[in-house]
């Protein structure tokens, strides 16, 4: 394996390692030592709510393997901060909103609380945002800033943090 292929190769590995440990702990072992993943009455007496669930795991769970996806194949690296991408990431969701792997993360734990019934769920996904929202602010984004300068601030001068745009985003890094 040649030089480009086998660094796309280690990047998919990597990934896919990290996907499993984190966002797999996450998003699905926790929920389950959480629950159980047993069904309680639904919210609200509505079962519909159940459905509205169910679309969120699955939305969440696709822009989350979307994303990790383009950390390999877009920006030439991992999600994961021991093996960072080289370019940044900026195609795809991440043309609608700066962060779909937490927003995706979220939406999979909140779904799972809908669908569920699961108060305790709907409490841990909002301490996964909380934590999120610091990591962000505390460590990757001023990561990102060092690393892309003018192209991530153009970037964030353009996309929302975690309410996505309702038209994507057109420009390139540093336009």
């Amino acid at each position: 394996m040649s030089g480009p292929a086998r660094e796309r190769w280690i990047d998919g590995v990597g990934s896919a390692v990290f996907l499993v440990i984190a966002p797999g702990f996450i998003a699905g072992l926790a929920p389950w030592l959480l629950s159980g993943w047993r069904m309680a009455p639904p919210f609200f007496g509505m079962a519909e709510i159940r459905w509205l669930g169910g679309l969120l795991i699955g939305l969440g769970s696709i822009g989350l393997l979307d994303s990790f996806r383009r950390f390999v194949v877009e920006g030439l690296g991992t999600p994961a901060p021991v093996r960072p991408p080289r370019r940044l990431v900026v195609g795809g969701l991440y043309r609608f909103v700066r962060n779909p792997m937490y927003v995706g993360v979220v939406s999979a734990i909140l779904g799972q609380a809908l669908l569920l019934g699961s108060a305790p769920l709907l409490g841990y996904a909002a301490c996964i945002w909380l934590g999120f929202h610091i990591w962000v602010l505390a460590y990757e984004e001023p990561t990102l800033r060092a690393s892309f300068g003018p192209e991530f601030s153009a970037y964030c001068a353009a996309v929302r943090r975690w309410i996505p745009r309702l038209r994507p985003w057109r420009g390139e890094p540093g336009a």
